[in-house]
């Protein structure tokens, strides 16, 4: 796999010839084609560690010559750049296996970040790797697929602190995959031989919740007849995952808090402490910080467990992984269910893209599957996924801000009263309210600096 050059393949010399300049700048080894058919004929006779193929050519389409390298080798990644792109060009190009769909005019920087993403180093040789835009976590149904920065970002975090023994927070809304964040996190650091102890806090029994986490000894309450291991001595030297940590009562809260204190627990009707030494992920799909103010959350217990935080940003801001995703449970639940595997359309694909998934992740696969199950033909089409398709001249629930507008308000005031409230609703998350705002987050703060010196 050393020194595989990237097939760079253009008919415009200008375009192949300022992408060359740019790798052999970065350090890779460029052979370059002025089309389809010359591209292809070298991929037979040479091997590549990349091929970068522009989509408006002619006698042969970039995206035609994508299906056909494809064809050839399912292991070779191809980037598709363009000048016209359209969705559905790039809803075609992910679907035929495409890693990266770029748009010219594109700086340096975008093609040396989507190279490096299909694992070349810069020697032109390829890194080894599970998989295009996947990032494996332990067996086969818990692949993480992404392609969005942020959340690449967040697992490179998740891998560099793996190895220590810190307590890791992991918020997002519900389905968008914290649970496998967390086996993410156990997999690089504790590996598959250590156990992996998951605990769905909400189903704790209010008076059994002491003894499914930290055991009982026989004979210290009705029915204990035998001694029992709880939860935390049973992931020993591995990982303990307290799911929905939020839905854990007041109570529980201080005993979870001594545990993280001292590393050791007290069995229910025991006499002695039993040293712990499992890392410890909590888990919630609610902001904690807004849950300590409401007095449902020990502030004390959330500053214990908030030393690594890392929050999954929902699906709908991470709408180029939707493609990914949808093709990757398309192709899942065909298998599962021993059906051909069917494509979605073009429209049914934009619709998917479109989607607020509310139920992100878990939501879009419920789509698909049920879309895989009830279609007899071999075309998914929008009536096939039972979703509405939203109605973009109105504002999302997420945007929708409800501030009264009285006669002689000045336009000053409404932006600050937007500010304000807007700000109160995200719990004072600057980046989120900048985010819903529209505006930098140095804009939002010089924005307050103004207003703090008018008081």
């Amino acid at each position: 796999m050393q020194n595989q050059p990237i097939l760079v393949v253009d008919d415009e010399a200008q375009g192949r010839t300022a992408l060359s300049r740019v790798l052999n700048q970065s350090g890779y080894n460029v052979d370059s084609a002025t089309g389809g058919v010359e591209a292809l004929n070298k991929f037979k006779e040479n091997d590549y560690g990349l091929v970068i193929a522009d989509v408006g050519m002619p006698e042969m389409s970039g995206i035609e010559l994508l299906d056909k390298v494809k064809k050839l080798s399912q292991d070779v990644p191809v980037i598709m750049v363009t000048g016209h792109g359209t969705v559905n060009n790039a809803v075609e190009a992910m679907q035929k296996g495409a890693l990266d769909y770029i748009l010219k005019p594109f700086s340096s920087k975008t093609i040396e970040t989507a190279v490096k993403r299909a694992g070349l180093s810069s020697n032109g040789g390829a890194k080894p790797k599970p998989g295009i835009n996947q990032l494996f976590v332990g067996k086969k149904d818990k692949e993480i697929i992404t392609r969005d920065e942020k959340l690449i970002n967040i697992l490179k975090l998740a891998k560099n602190i793996a190895s220590s023994n810190a307590t890791v927070l992991i918020q997002g809304e519900s389905g968008t995959g914290k649970e496998m964040l967390a086996s993410f996190i156990h997999q690089h650091g504790r590996g598959n031989k250590a156990p992996y102890v998951a605990v769905n806090c909400a189903a704790l029994p209010d008076s059994l919740a002491e003894s499914e986490l930290f055991g009982h000894e026989k004979g210290s309450f009705t029915g204990a007849v035998v001694r029992r291991m709880g939860k935390f001595e049973m992931a020993s030297e591995g990982t303990i995952v307290l799911d929905e940590i939020s839905e854990m009562t007041l109570p529980l809260q201080a005993k979870i808090l001594r545990v993280l204190q001292e590393r050791e627990i007290d069995r229910v009707g025991g006499n002695k402490t039993v040293p712990i030494n499992a890392r410890v992920i909590a888990i919630s799909n609610i902001d904690l910080k807004s849950a300590v103010k409401k007095g449902k959350f020990r502030e004390d217990l959330f500053y214990r467990v908030n030393v690594v935080a890392l929050t999954i940003p929902p699906l709908r801001r991470r709408r180029d992984d939707i493609p990914l995703l949808a093709e990757y449970f398309l192709d899942k639940h065909s298998r599962n269910n021993k059906k051909n595997k069917q494509r979605l359309s073009d429209k049914a694909m934009s619709i998917l893209i479109k989607h607020d998934w509310r139920g992100n992740i878990r939501e879009l696969e419920n789509t698909i599957e049920r879309a895989v199950l009830l279609i007899e033909g071999e075309v998914i089409i929008p009536e096939n996924l039972y979703l509405e398709e939203p109605d973009f001249d109105e504002i999302s629930d997420e945007t929708k801000i409800n501030i009264p507008l009285k006669a002689g308000t000045t336009v000053r005031d409404m932006e600050k009263n937007l500010i304000v409230k807007t700000l109160e609703d995200v719990n004072d998350n600057r980046t989120h309210a900048a985010e819903l705002l529209g505006i930098s987050i140095r804009t939002l703060r010089n924005k307050l600096r103004e207003y703090r010196q008018e008081v």
